[in-house]
């Protein structure tokens, strides 16, 4: 009864509209040469850039997380737990669902290239099946750094998301003015640890009073002016040919909309509140919160489903992209997805959550943990789905092997960290409470 319903909606709100905008700029067309082809809405259909900062909500996530994990290691701490624990806990899942969805898309790869798939189409589908897991890395990140940046919060507040957004700022002004790009890749972590920070900020209070308007406005007049000024694009995703991207690595223009995005969700928190108190609103918010690691992993499943049965035969209309007739038929596409995805998630839910909970039986929480294995696990694994992310599951059409590899030593790392075995004495296993909590 005491958890805040609003974090869990926005959570869930944010994870669907990223699988919603996913699935509404997807377009795919049957090739001359009887293979399949996606056009970029975004670059083919300029006016459609002014719909991104609709479906690029994931500061929200960042600014729900920041909320939810602040509270999670506040209780943790309180009740004896140590950085390494809280942490391992929370990267086991993360990583597990993780390698249940890699595994067999690595594995439909390397029997493709054997096959003798054509490299091309492969690259394609394997780009498709990672677009996502830019997030992965980042998130992991940021939730093995919570410890410090909630003790940071603890002792700084408000100060430290305007540390993180001050460097921010200047890693992204030299990045652009001395030409120095790869220096620009540290906002992935800076940009998305303000919302992260205020999240913290938003759970005890030290957002309260004209601080959400200030955000709100000074975000979006700062997003407004980088956009008109330049040299920033309005899209807040990734579009070919643009010589600036917001997104690939988070721009200032994405920091200004990060700020407002997260005054205007605080601005509408208490009405979210009260639309949330019935039971029957929350019993329709949590299933979705509850399957939201398996919607935003698996989600492009069914659009190579629906291109291997619709598209590669020619069966399924094609009119120009951008047409009123394709807007038309985006409705049963994302219908048609929708269904296919409860479907699949239907299926590897329970397969996620057995994997979770046989691990955890056979390695319960608050056993001794090994730190000296728990971090570099962690490390591997961000550099292997950063490359994922970065190149997709089959560069030029080829398994790629040392991403696969490196992804299987660190989630092997990170779950054997704990030991086996009960609890030690005075460190009860959590309640089932404690879990939902």
């Amino acid at each position: 009864m005491t958890r805040d319903r609003c974090v869990d909606f926005l959570r869930a709100w944010a994870i669907v509209s990223v699988v919603a905008g996913h699935w509404l700029i997807t377009a795919l067309r049957h090739g001359s040469d009887g293979g399949i082809t996606a056009p970029e809405l975004l670059a083919d259909v300029p006016w459609t850039r002014w719909l991104t900062p609709l479906f690029q909500i994931m500061p929200l996530f960042f600014l729900a997380g920041g909320h939810a994990a602040g509270g999670s290691w506040d209780r943790a701490r309180a009740g004896g737990a140590t950085a390494t624990g809280w942490v391992g806990r929370r990267a086991v899942r993360l990583l597990l669902p993780t390698a249940a969805y890699s595994a067999p898309v690595l594995l439909a790869v390397a029997v493709s290239a054997a096959l003798g798939v054509d490299s091309d189409t492969l690259a394609l589908v394997g780009w498709a099946m990672a677009m996502q897991f830019w997030f992965l890395p980042v998130y992991l990140l940021v939730s093995a750094l919570t410890p410090v940046l909630y003790g940071a919060h603890a002792r700084w507040g408000l100060a430290v998301p305007a540390t993180l957004g001050a460097l921010a700022v200047a890693v992204g002004t030299l990045s652009l003015t001395a030409d120095l790009p790869r220096l620009g890749l540290l906002n992935h972590l800076l940009v998305w640890a303000v919302a992260y920070q205020l999240g913290f900020c938003w759970r005890d209070g030290r957002l309260d009073g004209h601080r959400p308007l200030a955000l709100a406005l000074g975000g979006g007049a700062a997003f407004a002016a980088l956009v008109a000024l330049g040299p920033f694009p309005l899209s807040l995703i990734l579009v070919t040919g643009e010589p600036v991207s917001n997104t690939d690595p988070p721009s200032v223009a994405m920091l200004a909309w990060v700020l407002a995005q997260c005054g205007l969700c605080l601005l509408a928190a208490p009405g979210l509140r009260r639309l949330l108190a019935p039971d029957g609103v929350r019993r329709l918010v949590g299933p979705v919160g509850g399957v939201s690691m398996t919607l935003y992993l698996w989600h492009m499943l069914p659009v190579l489903v629906v291109a291997a049965a619709l598209y590669l035969p020619g069966l399924a209309p094609e009119p120009a992209v951008g047409s009123a007739a394709w807007w038309a038929l985006r409705v049963p596409w994302l219908l048609l997805l929708a269904v296919l995805l409860a479907a699949v998630t239907a299926v590897v839910r329970p397969v996620e959550g057995a994997l979770v909970g046989r691990y955890e039986q056979a390695r319960p929480d608050g056993a001794r943990c090994r730190p000296w294995l728990l971090w570099p696990g962690l490390a591997v694994s961000a550099v292997a789905l950063t490359r994922f992310a970065a190149h997709g599951f089959a560069e030029d059409g080829r398994f790629p092997a040392l991403p696969a590899l490196g992804l299987a030593a660190g989630t092997a790392l990170v779950l054997l960290h704990r030991g086996r075995g009960a609890p030690p004495a005075g460190r009860p296993a959590p309640s089932a409470l404690e879990e939902a909590a």
